[in-house]
């Protein structure tokens, strides 16, 4: 089988731009090679040929003897501009832009039906772990149970540094920056933002959901004190930042991406510092757990490399469980387990809880256990507020027939 000839014109040569180009000049049986470089600021000293570049994207776009565009920028308008307009003209794209894959999916599914382009994002979600490729090959859409994962590995940095080392989230956070794994401004990253626009996109490849980052709840882990990761300890659990989704009862899947506790031989509690981790349940394959670097120059690049690979035999997403199965969808009505540590109770509806299970009281911050049904986390956000912090507990989400034999269990222990 012959492989055809690639012919790349890069858009970014920053971190990940300048290792994939790294990377392809070690790897010449790919049969791939840039032909053009487009930047931002032509004044900035790089190391490649100064005749690689320019800074007029047409001149990649529209050149016919670039067949494959790809855009590792971080602007994600320009970033959709780019890759719509090469789809457009018959080219096949690579991307690692999260942020514009998540906020133009709808957009991005129909161009590819329209255009009969390959779009490929492998580096946009996980870096250097082959997530998608996986989902969409190898897990039929009625056997996936769930799957759970860590997706950012700035805030995996900062929570394993709070709980290994006990520094405080500020401190962990400083850390963080000095060494290049969160940004300058880094609330995309701690805040949650990140986590769930790669959920939101790897939910489509899991189950065939095409939904808005904004209609997934999700927080980050800027409320989470050292207190927490020390109660966490004593009970043998880590804290995580974990997206999850999980198939219920009804057919329906529950989906979030949430600060959670974590069992100590559960496999995510492996995942250290920068690192990710992808826990897969399937219907007979039990558990299968993926684990790698996250981000990065040449994880990144490693994972456009292997797009680019698929490429040369024409590889494109079907998206079967969208196209080929009746897709799933998403529901908020189940009930979940959280723990709530606060400096104010009066601030927390705790009328809104089915029960309280735990309940410590501290001079400094005080905290308790309870269930509460998921639709009232989306509708208030005092879990958001400063001075309080939710964290779910291990296997958090009860469905409403789980919960009604655990009230009659407790009935019927109290003899009622």
């Amino acid at each position: 089988m012959t492989h055809k000839q690639l012919t790349i014109g890069l858009f970014g040569f920053g971190v990940v731009g300048e290792g994939l180009y790294r990377v392809l000049q070690q790897t010449p049986s790919l049969k791939a090679t840039i032909k053009c470089v487009c930047i931002k600021h032509p004044g900035k000293k790089r190391n490649a040929p100064a005749e690689l570049f320019t800074t007029q994207k047409d001149a990649l776009l529209f050149d016919k003897d670039i067949n494959v565009i790809v855009e590792v920028i971080d602007d994600a308008d320009a970033a959709f501009e780019i890759v719509s307009t090469a789809l457009k003209n018959k080219k096949a794209v690579v991307s690692a832009s999260k942020k514009m894959i998540a906020e133009h999916l709808t957009e991005l599914l129909q161009l590819q039906q329209q255009t009969d382009m390959p779009f490929l994002c492998e580096a946009a979600a996980c870096a250097s772990i082959p997530v998608i490729r996986n989902l969409e090959e190898y897990y039929d859409n009625d056997l996936l149970h769930s799957i759970k994962a860590i997706i950012n590995g700035s805030t995996n940095f900062i929570l394993t540094k709070m709980f290994e080392d006990k520094l405080q989230f500020s401190e962990a956070l400083l850390l963080a920056q000095q060494l290049g794994f969160a940004e300058s401004n880094p609330a995309l990253d701690v805040e949650g933002f990140d986590a769930v626009n790669k959920w939101s996109f790897l939910l489509t490849h899991a189950y065939g959901i095409v939904e808005s980052p904004q209609n997934i709840l999700f927080t980050g882990i800027q409320n989470i004190r050292l207190s927490d990761a020390l109660i966490a300890k004593e009970k043998n659990n880590d804290i995580k930042l974990v997206a999850q989704a999980k198939k219920l009862g009804n057919g329906k899947v529950a989906a979030f991406v949430l600060p959670q506790f974590v069992p100590q031989e559960d496999h995510l509690a492996f995942v250290k510092n920068e690192y990710n981790g992808v826990v897969i349940e399937s219907g007979f394959a039990d558990k299968q757990f993926f684990y790698g670097k996250g981000a990065g120059s040449f994880p990144t690049a490693s994972a456009v490399l292997s797009d680019i690979s698929a490429l040369r035999y024409d590889y494109k997403y079907e998206y079967k469980k969208l196209y080929h199965h009746i897709p799933a969808e998403l529901t908020n009505d189940f009930y979940v387990r959280t723990y709530i540590s606060y400096d104010d109770l009066s601030k927390i509806p705790k009328h809104e809880f089915e029960w309280i299970e735990e309940y410590h009281s501290g001079q400094e911050r005080s905290w308790f256990a309870g269930v509460i049904h998921f639709t009232k986390l989306i509708k208030e956000d005092w879990w958001k507020q400063p001075g309080i912090s939710l964290i779910l507990m291990p296997d958090a989400i009860i469905e409403d027939i789980e919960l009604r034999k655990i009230k009659k269990k407790s009935l019927e222990l109290a003899g009622i």
